[in-house]
């Protein structure tokens, strides 16, 4: 199938295959129209086409080595088997991870639909009103447990949260001028909690101290605490001493939190934390063997412009309707770039909707009487196996208690009784016994865990014991409500539940509505296929610290998975740790770091990043510890190779590391990139690339081919993982023999290199239920398919370039007038002709039935455009002819025939109870305003709301539920 050419490797994209090919079901134009989209492009050939657009001095010498493509139903049944190799058992190890039960509808009608998957973050708020609601839910629910008055749409993991805590507070002292070098750590943390801050502190200078709260030696070098809430082994201590002695020197406190206990537990905000951080995995979302969940952060108003992460707000709409955005928006911290305080840009917004929606289902009395029942079973069996003469380690506990059971000899003795029942517990050095319980324990399985303590026990178990009582001490017993808002009342029945979510769905563009053309982006098909496994048990219950001999058919998929993606990126080695795009820079940058301080060039901390990088890129060199110098870009958008070459020699003896992506970010392949990599090798640095446009390189060329030592790979964007509405995501990083020693390690886990840098997230393979969405693309696509995949992007991106450059600017393109999978139009000049911005063509595209694509980045008053390899040739010509519309309507307003501020795109988009209004004073008539196509009556998607008032918004800022009458107030305020 291979058609090997002079410069590198092509694959005969119109090959015929089998129907029951899955290339047939992911690539859109079909073969029959291939040839007539390269007639418009101006190519004779695909070859041709990819040879314009790629230089050859970079191409591959030969196809990509990976396994025959499965079809789906062969693969599904390998899945299954994989599935089978894993094995479930009961599980009570705790330290962060429980057995939880999703409500069916939530499973079905969320983590398994499409329409709540494939949306993208909601920047186009008036299409996102449904997932805004969700994660304004989940907010006020971390709100009300916590007590404290603002939380994020969530944050990574747990580990990460707290980290962020430390930050900000390490920050918010910086910012002042007071130098405080100390962090504290309670040791009863999370022990990969602990790992994660300890990574992240270290590039900083922070010095992180661990010990028992009442052993923190508190003074003027002490910045903030980290509390553990109940702690890793089920304590449950009174934290308000060492909280005000914290603060008695200016210093700040974090406490990381079960999110369950916290129903029974007196909340943080009430203890006097500054923050509350935490998992909400246990608010419904399967173990995922360690990820995708929701964490948690919680603050005090103080630090809502500095809270990490994204905030759902409440605001207005145009027409004086509430409406929800994602608030503060222009406080994003990647946003400030070398001056950002975190490199966190994205959420894990499917879980958070889906562990809002388990409070909106359970309520205030729902989530009380299941905590409940965990702790009345925990008191249940901790005097249980009290009586069978065990000593319980801590008196006072919420679901988890350490038992001494007298020694090692005694613990590997009730280890194969536990083993022989399918048991796993939590084993300490020196021979005690962990237990945590679940949502999900009956007394079936008490019986069952006493009997595995019986045999070595020294007492019995009388008939009868008052076990109706808390352990929890009276002072820190909740006496305080949560969940009072309506919302959390309202929806008992399944159906009423159902029927809200499906409400909610149907406010939001999906790619079950239409293409979503985002720039960077790439929002290809999240194949159902590829998404099943997930939620098969074997994949979705195992918990991330089970022993190995229960994780086989994961540890294989892990295993094959790192091949492909080093066979992808012709590395060396992988580390699928990191779980988002941000943490895999992150990721890579400290793995360069540890090359150069294990050489003992621990001065070279100066990273080269060109002025058109994403903000994350310098933001995550400044997390890392390194200093930033931007390189320029010239007027095509290239890297200005004298420019690079003048500060790769200035700072020659510092240097650690250039980041480049590529393609650009302007969407083109620079001819110079291997001179580029080049430089920073001859001046003693290494080459980073941002894999975020690896969507046009798969199987034609490959990081290691341009001359990168280390790349991570948006496996949310080349490799079909869904996007959520704003995550969960997954930067995996592939590097180089040099680099390899130093990949990221685990402190429970054993994995990544001999000298790896600590933990980069708190599971040792990130959000590993999500990797079996990159390797069913892989496996189900095979070679070729891959392949295909990336020329059918560059195929589609030059398509709709070619149909649009006549009445539009494109800003770049390459040597020979090719763009590579997206490309950037020109919007500026309108704005001075007509009074059109950027902004108002976005909302206008919402009127079409499409979502924008990427507004204003990597410039101003633009936008990218990415169709993807996904998208039909039908589909791209929709969206060409809503542009070519809106192209007559500017034109329209430039000409006169309307005002600059009474006409279509001003007041886009059109909802559909203005257009249906007895009145309308428009100067259009209301068929253009809701049907400027013939096509868009056949299947409308109308907005929501009117276009959002981000400015009131920000001005009064509202992050949960208010209360009803609430609303009509905001609109008489806004009228």
């Amino acid at each position: 199938m291979a058609n090997p050419s002079s410069n590198g490797v092509h694959r005969n994209a119109d090959s015929s295959r089998p129907l029951d090919h899955f290339a047939q079901r992911h690539l859109g134009p079909r073969s029959s129209q291939v040839a007539d989209m390269l007639e418009v492009i101006g190519a004779p050939d695909m070859e041709t086409l990819i040879s314009e657009t790629i230089p050859d001095a970079i191409r591959l010498d030969r196809p990509l080595d990976l396994p025959a493509a499965l079809n789906e139903r062969d693969y599904l049944r390998h899945m299954r088997e994989r599935s089978m190799e894993n094995e479930v058992w009961s599980t009570y190890i705790g330290l962060g991870y429980n057995p939880t039960v999703t409500p069916a509808v939530i499973r079905r009608n969320i983590l398994e639909n499409p329409g709540w998957y494939t949306p993208y973050t909601p920047y186009q708020a008036e299409i996102a009103q449904g997932r805004l609601e969700a994660l304004l839910n989940f907010q006020t629910a971390i709100i009300d447990m916590t007590a404290l008055p603002i939380a994020n749409a969530s944050l990574l993991d747990e580990g990460t949260a707290a980290a962020e805590a430390m930050l900000l507070f390490f920050h918010e002292l910086n910012k002042r001028k007071v130098t405080r070098p100390v962090f504290w750590v309670d040791a009863a943390c999370l022990p990969q909690t602990i790992d994660v801050v300890q990574t992240k502190a270290e590039p900083l200078g922070i010095e992180v101290k661990i010990a028992e709260p009442s052993a923190f030696e508190v003074d003027e070098s002490c910045f903030g605490a980290l509390l553990q809430y109940p702690g890793q082994e089920g304590q449950v201590e009174d934290p308000t001493a060492v909280i005000e002695s914290i603060k008695s020197v200016g210093g700040y406190v974090a406490m990381a939190c079960d999110l369950l206990s916290l129903a029974l537990l007196k909340a943080p905000g009430e203890l006097g934390a500054d923050v509350a951080v935490g998992s909400a995995q246990r608010f419904g979302v399967p173990m995922f063997y360690g990820g995708p969940h929701a964490a948690f952060f919680a603050t005090k108003d103080e630090f809502k412009r500095k809270i990490p992460g994204r905030i759902i707000g409440v605001s207005v709409d145009a027409e004086g309707n509430r409406a929800l955005r994602m608030a503060l928006q222009t406080r994003e911290q990647h946003i400030r770039r070398e001056k950002a305080t975190s490199n966190i840009c994205t959420a894990q917004a499917l879980l958070a909707g889906m562990a809002g929606m388990y409070a909106v289902w359970h309520g205030e009395e729902g989530i009380r009487t299941i905590a409940s029942t965990i702790h009345r079973q925990t008191v249940q069996l901790s005097a249980t196996l009290t009586a069978l003469g065990f000593k319980i380690r801590h008196k006072a506990f919420f679901d988890t208690i350490r038992v001494d059971v007298g020694g090692s000899s005694n613990m590997e003795f009730i280890r194969d009784a536990a083993e022989n029942a399918k048991i796993n517990l939590r084993y300490f050095e020196g021979g005690d016994i962990g237990i945590s319980l679940n949502e999900c324990t009956s007394e079936e399985d008490i019986k069952a865990l006493v009997a595995v303590f019986a045999d070595s026990a020294r007492g019995s178990v009388p008939e009868s014991m008052n076990l109706d009582h808390s352990t929890i001490p009276a002072a820190l017993q909740r006496k305080s409500n949560f969940l009072s808002h309506p919302v959390f009342s309202s929806y008992r029945s399944e159906t009423d539940m159902m029927r809200y979510i499906k409400k909610l769905e149907n406010r939001d563009i999906g790619l079950t509505h239409s293409m979503i053309p985002l720039g960077s982006c790439t929002m290809k098909l999240n194949a159902a296929s590829e998404l099943e496994p997930v939620s098969y048990p074997g994949f979705a219950e195992l918990h991330p610290f089970a022993p190995a001999e229960q994780t086989r058919g994961y540890a294989a998929i892990i295993s094959d998975l790192e091949k492909y993606l080093c066979e992808i990126t012709r590395f060396d080695a992988c580390s699928l740790q990191p779980n988002s795009g941000a943490q895999g820079e992150y990721a890579g940058l400290m793995v360069i770091r540890a090359y150069h301080l294990d050489r003992g060039d621990d001065h070279r901390n100066v990273v080269l990043i060109p002025s058109s990088a994403h903000g994350t890129n310098p933001a995550s060199a400044v997390m890392a510890g390194m200093k930033v110098v931007v390189v320029a870009c010239d007027e095509q958008g290239n890297i200005m190779v004298d420019d690079l070459k003048a500060k790769a020699e200035e700072h020659k003896e510092n240097l650690s590391a250039l980041m480049v992506t590529y393609p650009s970010t302007h969407g083109v392949f620079e001819t110079a990139i291997m001179e580029i990599c080049q430089i920073a090798h001859d001046c003693g640095g290494m080459v980073y690339m941002d894999g975020a446009n690896m969507n046009a390189q798969v199987g034609l060329t490959s990081p290691a081919s341009i001359g990168a030592d280390v790349c991570h790979l948006n496996l949310h964007k080349t490799f079909a993982i869904p996007h959520g509405g704003g995550g969960p995501g997954m930067g995996p990083i592939c590097c180089n023999d040099k680099l390899a020693p130093f990949l990221p390690g685990h402190n429970l886990i054993e994995t990544g290199g001999e000298k790896g840098i600590g933990n980069i997230s708190a599971a040792p393979w990130g959000s590993a239920a999500i990797l079996l969405i990159s390797y069913g693309y892989i496996r189900m696509l095979g070679a070729e398919g891959c392949t295909d995949a990336t020329e059918y992007a560059i195929l589609n991106a030059n398509y709709l370039k070619s149909r649009l450059e006549g009445a539009y600017e494109v800003l770049y393109t390459g040597v020979t007038g090719r763009v590579a999978h997206e490309f950037i139009l020109d919007f500026r000049d309108f704005k001075a002709s007509s009074g059109v911005s950027v902004e108002d063509v976005a909302k206008r595209l919402i009127d079409f039935g499409f979502h924008a694509p990427t507004v204003s980045f990597p410039v101003a008053g633009t936008i990218m455009i990415e169709p993807t390899e996904s998208e039909s040739q039908e589909e791209l010509d929709r969206f060409t002819e809503a542009l070519l519309v809106i192209r007559q309507e500017i034109q329209e307003i430039a000409d006169g025939k309307f005002e600059q501020d009474n006409n279509a795109l001003h007041h886009a988009p059109h909802t559909q109870a203005l257009v249906t209004a007895d009145d309308w004073d428009r100067p259009y008539p209301r068929s253009k305003a809701a049907f400027p196509l013939p096509w868009v009556r056949e299947a409308k998607m109308w907005a929501s709301v009117a276009r959002i008032d981000n400015g009131y918004g920000d001005r009064n800022l509202i992050c949960a539920c208010p209360p009803i009458e609430s609303y009509e107030e905001e609109a008489s305020l806004a009228n």
